[in-house]
């Protein structure tokens, strides 16, 4: 995995009148404080890639629909630099809370939709510590068509 990025396998509760899942709290490792809340909805087939932050750290969860999350590392002094790392997370896999911390670029591709995500920011969002790339960025070469490994 990416150094600084770490999933937090979350226990669902489940019964006959539906399921409960605690994502986190402030003695777990991934907790970085919150100054912001996100919601966002995504169709299948949409690509939201590739952002990173300077500043930021993000945590995110997929509350229904599946994603295929690709993570490359840009930090410079990161012992896992130029490492590239996916993960599927979703209704149809094993539930996780991703940290990502700044300087790694993400993105996602709806697999199946709708997709509800929920982003947990340390800071609130400052558009002048956001970065964009392209999907196809050449300097990690990711093909989002690739098909990716269950890991469910």
């Amino acid at each position: 995995m990416i150094e600084g990025v770490e999933i937090k396998k979350l226990s669902v509760h489940t019964d006959k009148r539906g399921f409960f899942v605690e994502l986190i709290r402030k003695s777990d490792s991934l907790f970085a404080g919150f100054a912001q809340a996100s919601h966002s909805l995504g169709n299948t087939g949409v690509l939201k890639a590739w952002h990173l932050h300077r500043k930021q750290t993000d945590l995110l969860y997929v509350v229904s629909g599946d994603i295929k999350l690709a993570l490359f590392d840009l930090r410079k002094t990161s012992k896992t630099y130029k490492e590239l790392a996916e993960l599927l997370l979703g209704e149809s896999y094993k539930r996780f809370l991703v940290k990502i911390p700044p300087g790694v670029a993400h993105g996602y591709l709806v697999l199946h939709g709708p997709l509800h995500i929920i982003y947990l920011m340390n800071r609130e969002y400052d558009p002048s510590d956001e970065l964009r790339l392209p999907p196809d960025d050449p300097q990690i070469g990711y093909d989002w068509k690739t098909k990716t490994k269950s890991r469910k």
